[in-house]
């Protein structure tokens, strides 16, 4: 079985010493390199490659705030010349990984465990990618072609819709395929409020709450947008409010 593969590194020599290092192996494909981590972040999304070899820094995004955004944890080695207090966070994780710089032989060793891994989850990683609040988001763009990266704070509400969420952000609607419990429970508590069971909003954007003739209540967002409010909301409203 061939297995497809990603080398995400800044440094132009590494990519290619990665290649060279993958280029004995027939089983690989190399299907794609990136230079930064938003294009890193976007070839994992767009092309699902079996393989990561993922630089720790990297312009833009770092690899592991790739692994934040994207939600990968299988098939990651990291590269990397960090130092070793770093290394010892990686080895207590169980996380793979090339110290720069590395041989071919040391390069085989992770591939062969990578092989061996391939397609199961790596817990080590979620212990590795730090439990932090949510603070972008990777949205298809309009017109399905690209796709770009939404800060949180620039999101008004959140709307789940099936087994998608929109994310509602200056005028825009961005559609992700995820359940909207799941996003729920990357956010901030503090700023991102369940009002209703399809309905996230940003208390950043929230101008105030109207009751309504039924006794319940909308929350009157500053685009303008009234959200209805569920009874459990409200509570969990005036609790952070």
């Amino acid at each position: 079985m061939t297995l497809r593969a990603l080398i995400a590194d800044d440094e132009t020599l590494a990519r290619r010493l990665l290649a060279e290092y993958l280029r004995p192996h027939a089983d690989i494909e190399l299907v794609a390199e990136a230079d930064n981590g938003l294009d890193a972040a976007r070839a994992i999304t767009e092309l699902g490659p079996d393989l990561v070899f993922l630089d720790i820094q990297m312009p833009r995004l770092t690899g592991l705030e790739v692994l934040e955004l994207t939600g990968r944890r299988d098939g990651v080695v990291f590269t990397t010349a960090y130092d070793q207090h770093a290394l010892r966070a990686f080895e207590l994780h169980a996380v793979d990984y090339l110290l720069k710089p590395f041989a071919q032989e040391r390069f085989d060793a992770a591939l062969a465990r990578a092989r061996r891994l391939q397609g199961q989850p790596q817990p080590g990683l979620d212990r590795l990618v730090a439990p932090r609040p949510l603070a972008r988001v990777l949205v298809p763009d309009r017109d399905g072609g690209s796709l770009l990266v939404l800060a949180v704070d620039a999101i008004d509400h959140i709307e789940a819709q099936a087994d998608y969420v929109a994310f509602h952000s200056a005028g825009r609607e961005h559609l992700k395929a995820q359940r909207i419990s799941e996003l729920e429970a990357q956010l901030d508590p503090a700023r991102f409020v369940r009002v209703h069971r399809s309905f996230i909003i940003n208390l950043a954007a929230l101008q105030g709450l109207e009751r309504t003739d039924s006794d319940a209540y909308l929350a009157r967002m500053k685009n303008g947008k009234r959200i209805p409010v569920s009874r459990s909301g409200y509570d969990r409203l005036r609790a952070v409010l």
